[in-house]
């Protein structure tokens, strides 16, 4: 067993590792290399075989990370799907930018977006190409973006913002308000507050 005395020095052995072990997690992920022992982790690793000389070194947390590549290959442009259930709606455009409206909040989605799925709620769905913008209203579904810069959007259902009628829109506010006040029952109440915040949602969108 090793002595109090070299258990101290030990421990203290462990202190000039401490910046190279807090520097090791607070690197930046997008850096070309993360080195290998640096003067601290050297000064430790000396120290550390002078108090215990038959033990192995112990892995310091950069041991274990590899430095992310930098990627150069991003394209300049997103390539869009857009899939109704019975149609694709856009196939394979190549656009700019397409923002969703994920259930944790508008989404702005452009190449070389990290890779991810989101929740979609009702919402404005607006696609971006020049100094064009389509803006569809979603009801709700899926979206996907993948390493490659390809997104799909998988939606329940999806209409052009220009054919919602805003007065029809208002006539549903009304009448699915008056619903949710009335409701006898939890069914009836849960079908009159999904209306409420489709037609909601259709309001809010018409008026971006």
């Amino acid at each position: 067993m090793l002595s109090r005395q070299a258990l101290r020095t030990g421990l203290r052995a462990w202190r000039p590792a401490v910046g190279a072990i807090r520097r090791s997690f607070a690197a930046d992920a997008g850096a070309a290399a993360v080195p290998a022992e640096d003067a601290e982790s050297a000064e430790f690793f000396k120290k550390w075989s002078s108090v215990a000389p038959n033990l192995d070194k112990p892995h310091l947390p950069h041991t274990y990370m590899k430095a992310r590549s930098t990627r150069t290959d991003i394209p300049a442009k997103l390539t869009l799907n857009f899939i109704l259930p019975y149609k694709f709606q856009i196939e394979a455009k190549e656009v700019d930018m397409v923002i969703i409206p994920a259930t944790s909040g508008q989404m702005g989605v452009l190449p070389g977006h990290v890779r991810t799925m989101a929740e979609l709620k009702p919402g404005l769905l607006s696609v971006h190409e020049g100094d064009s913008v389509e803006k569809w209203f979603v009801s709700s579904g899926f979206a996907f973006m993948h390493e490659n810069s390809v997104a799909d959007l998988v939606v329940v259902e999806g209409v052009p913002l220009d054919q919602i009628d805003a007065e029809e829109v208002k006539k549903g506010l009304a009448h699915y308000t008056q619903l949710v006040n009335t409701a006898s029952t939890d069914l009836e109440k849960a079908k009159a507050q999904i209306g409420l915040e489709v037609h909601s949602a259709m309001s809010v969108a018409l008026a971006a």
